[in-house]
């Protein structure tokens, strides 16, 4: 058996390459490499894709949840509610917007925010982050918000829907990731921010070009963050492919849950009523405190499994004070010994699925 990638950007590489080939000529000859052609193409049909009035390109997902949180203007130091189990560059954005993060656990059945932990905090706005390919539930985030903002953190979401609402049309703002492993991923780093506010767009794009609409006028504070028509064209290619991808992506999650459904040790990942998943990651949750051992047998089997994520940011040495010790956040706490994500991608072979999942009963 060849390796098995956690994710296979090769195979993915591979459907495209002639698309990207011609359009990155086409790039090349006419010298648009920042604000060319395609960038207002992919916006434009990320917009239309995400179900929004307007998409505005960013240099990374990071950014993107700085520069949404920043057009909103909210005072120095306003609170922003975060699930304790996200990546942690959810909270770096807030901080670098000037704004302090609020952490609140994960409910245990879905590791989503948990709206009553979130109901019991104060504060002026809300990051849900919809995680693993799965929407939060917003609905309940919106009641609770009560009008005051919330933005949807959708760099694992793209094409997931809640209730038939795509992600990235819930909040008042959304941002979203095209790191290469994302279900939409880029050649490198790229985000965006989506919303249906024309104001708000407009913020949000002149704040990511040095807080200016036009040149050498600068209305607002800003700086640079912008998608580089390259990675537009990349993304553009893949935006096309990407209902099919997120397909292959369920069948392969349904594949896994056939494999897998009697095996003792292993909880499987739930999907939460309503929601339709795009199942950016598999992360199964290895009972017994054996999960380092098993994802050291997997590897050594040429398994890419890997652990999303392992340490909570409020157990981050960054993040220390936040002043949250051990025990604060037990749902998160507990995720981050047990979870461990499998290989899955829109490209991966039932044979392979089959051979992780006799490596996997093997190793418990």
């Amino acid at each position: 058996m060849n390796p098995i990638p956690l994710v296979d950007l090769q195979a993915a590489h591979a459907e495209v390459a002639e698309e990207v080939r011609e359009g990155i000529d086409r790039v090349l000859a006419s010298g648009a490499y920042v604000k060319g052609p395609d960038v207002a193409a992919f916006e434009a049909e990320y917009a239309a894709y995400s179900g929004v009035g307007h998409a505005i390109g960013t240099a990374n997902g990071t950014d993107a949840i700085e520069i949404a949180l920043r057009a909103l203007e909210l005072p120095p130091g306003a609170r922003v509610v975060i699930p304790a189990n996200t990546f942690v560059a959810s909270v770096e954005a807030v901080v670098r917007a000037g704004l302090r993060p609020v952490l609140v656990d994960a409910d245990p059945e879905h590791l989503l925010i948990d709206p009553e932990r979130a109901a019991a905090v104060e504060a002026e706005a809300y990051l849900p982050v919809h995680l693993n390919g799965q929407l939060a539930p917003v609905e309940h985030v919106l009641e609770i918000a009560d009008g005051r903002p919330v933005v949807e953190d959708g760099a694992q979401s793209q094409g997931a829907t809640r209730h038939g609402r795509v992600s990235g049309s819930w909040g008042v703002l959304a941002a979203t990731s095209f790191y290469p492993g994302k279900n939409l991923g880029a050649y490198g780093d790229a985000g965006a921010v989506v919303t249906d506010s024309a104001e708000l767009a407009a913020a949000v794009r002149e704040i990511g070009d040095h807080g200016s609409s036009r040149k050498y006028v600068h209305e607002r504070f800003g700086f640079t963050s912008r998608l580089d028509t390259v990675q537009a064209v990349v993304l553009r290619a893949k935006l096309r492919r990407l209902p099919a991808w997120n397909e292959a992506r369920r069948a392969a999650a349904a594949r896994y849950d056939a494999l897998l459904g009697e095996l003792a040790g292993v909880t499987l990942p739930l999907t939460m009523p309503g929601n339709e998943h795009v199942w950016h990651l598999y992360a199964v949750r290895i009972d017994g405190g054996r999960r380092d051992e098993v994802l050291a047998a997997l590897n050594a089997a040429g398994i890419g499994a890997g652990i999303h994520y392992p340490v909570p940011v409020h157990l981050q040495p960054a993040f220390h004070h936040l002043g949250h010790p051990e025990g604060t956040f037990p749902v998160a706490e507990r995720a981050a010994r047990e979870l461990l994500s499998l290989p899955l991608h829109p490209h991966l072979t039932e044979y392979q699925q089959t051979y992780v999942a006799e490596t996997l009963a093997k190793a418990l």
